[in-house]
């Protein structure tokens, strides 16, 4: 073959042309795997806790309002001027103690008024009764008619009601009079007073001077929501079905769902105030209500505590809770690895081979920070307590074990048991 001249130049540059392509190619592959090395991710970290099996008890808590146990309005019985105020608002008060008196000076001058009429009928009674006794001996002898001995007798009991109208007008009047003066009707804790001396009381509307509240024993009134009601009496009537129901007392209580699930009379209350301290004494339940509010679906419902230290006032939100059962050998989950979807819940599960599996759960009651489950997790299994936004089933992760008491109070300190799937949270009302 003859080269021509410029031939060989040219096979040179296609040579040096291929190693470059060959060479750039190389280097793009090197260049991929490394990135695909460099792009693969660690598995996430997630904390996880182990479900636990333990006896928990069912408990019974809401929100409430405390009260006296007697709520006393002190008003103004006849219409006056205030004339003096003589307590000390906010303190205790004895039976019988002056609290207010009333311009006392119209209601003297109408008993006066009254007792007068009253010696008028009385001595018209004593005339006509002499005219009935003198008339009687004249009418056997025809001295006079007998129409005019039955006109005497007529008037004289005639006379006799007016005597009787006048009592009654000189014992309003007495009544009237004793009511300037207003003093406690019983012992407790007075209030601060809604009028002053030289206002004007007792009118038409009559409003309050005052109140009195007894506070030793305090009530606390709450409510539960219907739906809440109705959870814990088919509780309560599956656990007598088994064979397993409590006496409620002997006054009915066992065949009512409200007083069965609060325990009826027999059962314990416990007191929680706004700052976290819980009252020293024990309550029981003494006020169930006849019927569900049909505003707000509720049930109001009335615990009493003791009250020797007096510390506890009237108008106090205060938290009560009371137990009404005890789940045997139940399965608990924390709160926190609990998400709900369209009223499907869910918990993330991770495995012996560190994959992670979602499952659906049926829960039950919220102990504090804690969920019994029914279904869908057993003891030991590892759920996933933190860093769920970053799960898929199948994916590979690092778990990290930490004791479900570590995350088991949510913020702001543990909660009492309230219904999770089968029924509402409780009512916070009271009132």
């Amino acid at each position: 073959m003859v080269r021509r001249p410029g031939m060989t130049s040219a096979i040179g540059r296609s040579k040096r042309a291929f190693c470059a392509v060959a060479l750039c190619a190389f280097s793009l592959a090197s260049c991929n795997k490394s990135d695909e090395q460099k792009a693969a991710p660690p598995p996430p970290v997630v904390k996880v806790a182990e479900a636990v099996q333990r006896d928990v008890p069912i408990v019974v808590e809401a929100i409430g309002q405390t009260r006296g146990n007697t709520e006393i309005e002190i008003s103004a019985r006849v219409e006056g001027f205030l004339e003096t105020m003589d307590f000390k608002e906010g303190s205790f008060v004895k039976k019988g103690q002056r609290l207010y008196t009333i311009d006392s000076r119209p209601f003297r001058a109408a008993l006066a008024q009254a007792q007068a009429g009253l010696a008028q009928a009385q001595a018209e009674l004593v005339r006509k009764h002499q005219d009935v006794k003198r008339y009687e001996p004249l009418v056997a002898k025809n001295a006079v008619s007998v129409q005019e001995f039955e006109t005497a007798v007529a008037e004289e009991k005639a006379q006799q009601s007016a005597v009787a109208a006048a009592q009654a007008n000189a014992q309003k009047a007495q009544v009237e009079l004793s009511y300037t003066t207003v003093n406690a009707p019983d012992d407790g804790l007075i209030g601060t007073t809604e009028a002053h001396p030289g206002t004007l009381v007792g009118g038409v509307t009559k409003p309050m001077l005052t109140q009195i509240s007894k506070i030793d024993p305090i009530h606390v009134r709450f409510s539960i929501s219907e739906r809440e009601y109705m959870f814990y009496a088919r509780m309560r009537e599956a656990r007598d079905s088994a064979g397993a129901g409590v006496d409620a007392g002997t006054d009915g209580g066992a065949r009512d769902p409200v007083a069965a699930k609060t325990g009826a009379r027999g059962a314990e209350f416990e007191l929680t105030f706004a700052d976290g301290s819980v009252h020293p004494h024990k309550g029981t339940l003494v006020f169930v209500d006849r019927n569900v509010d049909a505003k707000t679906g509720t049930i109001r419902l009335e615990a009493s505590f003791p009250n020797p230290e007096g510390i506890v006032r009237p108008g106090q939100y205060a938290r009560v809770r009371t137990s009404v059962s005890t789940k045997k050998d139940a399965v608990l989950v924390s709160e926190r690895s609990v998400q709900e979807l369209q009223g499907i819940f869910n918990i993330a599960v991770v495995k012996a081979d560190d994959t992670v599996e979602l499952r659906p759960i049926k829960p039950a009651e919220r102990i504090g920070g804690l969920v019994v489950v029914e279904s869908g997790v057993k003891p030991g299994e590892r759920v996933v307590v933190e860093g769920l936004q970053r799960l898929r089933p199948g994916i590979k992760v690092k778990a990290q074990t930490v004791p479900i008491e570590d995350v088991a109070t949510p913020a702001g300190g543990p909660s009492a048991p309230v219904p999770a799937a089968s029924a509402p949270s409780p009512a916070a009302s009271g009132g």
